[in-house]
């Protein structure tokens, strides 16, 4: 059976070396090729894959079953972009995206019936907390999130704060939480503010990935909560959308979908 040849931009970053790791490690998986930003030294070749500094070159030229995108919101919308416009099946673990962006890509990928899975969190664990939270809405109007990365991510809410949002709004209406004379007497105490769903976002060293999702209730509180401590956590659902992507013909927004979710 012949390999899944895989374009990977991103190589030198923290998810994309785990990214490198698990391709290596996947005897159906090949890295064939990388997408790497311009430095100085500008190698030929990242664990064994020909260096590209420009997407449309790298597709053009290098014959690839699937495109793995692990950059920055900017960069990774170009990529995508071009990866689909290329019929490439793309996997983006970029998040950032603007609803303009994701449209965009969503018609590429529909006009070229070409695969593309956006997941703003390829844990498996965080995927299922996500999905749990869309169910708990149903029963709980008063919903409030804290999540909690790294401080080098430039991004805030997470992209998985905004996809849990987008699941609870599925199930829930509009509804202004707390007392109606509430004031902050410091700005942006009580956090961002989506339909009265409050959402707070923590930055320090240390931290990985983190998210609870905690309702209240009458007399109780029911929490969902998430921790990623390694990078490695989120391969297990990396691997499974490389492996799906092939088989479907549109854009997918979030890995929910893929894992049967769709409750």
């Amino acid at each position: 059976m012949s390999k899944v040849r895989i374009v990977l931009a991103g190589p030198r970053g923290k998810m994309g070396q785990e990214a490198i790791k698990m391709i290596e490690e996947t005897e159906a998986f090949e890295l064939v090729a990388v997408i790497d930003r311009k430095r100085e030294d500008k190698p030929k070749e990242i664990a064994g894959a020909k260096v590209y500094f420009d997407a449309e070159e790298c597709f053009k030229e290098m014959k690839a079953n699937v495109f793995i995108d692990l950059t920055m919101p900017e960069v990774g919308f170009s990529n995508t972009k071009t990866a689909l416009e290329n019929s490439v099946p793309s996997v983006v673990g970029t998040s950032g995206f603007s609803e303009e962006q994701i449209a965009l890509l969503s018609t590429i990928a529909s006009e070229n019936k070409t695969g593309c899975i956006i997941a703003p969190n390829f844990a498996l664990g965080a995927v299922l907390m996500m999905a749990f939270s869309k169910v708990a809405a149903k029963y709980f109007t008063d919903v409030e999130i804290i999540e909690k990365h790294h401080d080098q991510k430039i991004d805030a809410p997470s992209g998985t704060a905004v996809k849990t949002i987008d699941l609870i709004r599925e199930n829930r209406q509009s509804k202004q939480q707390g007392h109606p004379e509430e004031y902050e007497t410091i700005s942006g105490s009580r956090g961002g503010d989506v339909d009265g769903i409050k959402v707070h976002s923590v930055r320090l060293p240390s931290l990985v990935a983190h998210q609870e999702v905690i309702f209240g209730g009458n007399s109780e509180l029911f929490t969902i909560k998430h921790d990623s401590f390694h990078r490695q956590s989120f391969m297990g659902g990396l691997k499974l959308a490389v492996e799906k992507v092939d088989e479907i013909d549109e854009l997918i927004y979030g890995l929910e979908h893929v894992m049967g979710l769709d409750f």
